[in-house]
């Protein structure tokens, strides 16, 4: 993902992305779940959380909720704090993804705050209690959320170590029954390797989930256990951009 700041006209509609039109009776998917990096809200900075990239990327959520969509999100903590990385260099990996849920709930309530400025009304649920700043996640509540017009961000991952925020949200679109998940981040789409640091990586054009079983088994040696099928909760999965 670059990080310059697009240009709003040379911006993707949301709704095109989508396969929706301004009638609510056309709409493809009435639920969705968008997993947002955490990296894809740095922006133009080095580290932290872009204000304008939250407002624009506020304007595209308001967008599609003006369009009858109800919106769960789930961003990661990745402009913040790595957990992974922090346990490469000694630190204790459950210590270490802790904090990282920490920075994702930095994210949500920043974009809580462009969201709402861009006038829809977001709640923020934390797998971890914060009750100060956060709702804590409570399934029913969510979707009840999601049923009132509400945006809601699910901040804090699952909830537990070990876990990424893209597991987190498989999870949360299966439970609060979205029909779609959209991954919003810096590549676009799957590769059999990082295709930042392999120049060779291919780029899957389909993936079935029967094809990440084979590879899973290929790579662990160890038949799947039923966390490894979380992610086939979803109707289906698409990555979307948010730059032009």
């Amino acid at each position: 993902m670059s990080k310059t700041m697009p240009s709003e006209a040379g911006t993707a509609d949301p709704a095109t992305a989508l396969g929706v039109s301004a009638n609510r009776g056309d709409l493809r998917y009435r639920r969705i779940l968008l997993k947002l990096s955490g990296e894809a809200l740095l922006g133009n900075r080095p580290y932290g959380v872009d204000p304008e990239f939250c407002a624009f990327v506020a304007r595209q959520v308001a967008h599609l909720h003006q369009l009858g969509v109800e919106i769960g999100i789930v961003v990661g903590g990745g402009n913040i704090f790595r957990g992974l990385a922090a346990a490469a260099t000694g630190m204790d990996r459950a210590t270490g993804d802790y904090i990282g849920m920490l920075a994702t709930a930095m994210n949500s309530l920043a974009l809580q705050d462009a969201i709402e400025r861009a006038g829809v009304a977001t709640r923020v649920m934390s797998a971890i209690m914060m009750n100060e700043v956060a709702e804590p996640y409570i399934r029913r509540r969510a979707v009840r959320h999601l049923e009132k017009g509400r945006v809601v961000i699910f901040a804090a991952g699952t909830g537990n170590p070990y876990f990424t925020t893209d597991t987190a949200a498989a999870l949360r679109a299966v439970e609060i029954g979205a029909e779609v998940i959209l991954k919003a981040t810096k590549v676009d789409g799957v590769y059999d390797a990082d295709p930042l640091t392999h120049p060779k990586a291919r780029r899957y054009e389909r993936l079935t989930y029967a094809d990440i079983l084979q590879d899973l088994v290929l790579a662990v040696g160890a038949p799947p256990t039923e966390l490894h099928r979380i992610a086939a909760g979803a109707r289906r999965v698409e990555r979307v951009g948010l730059h032009a």
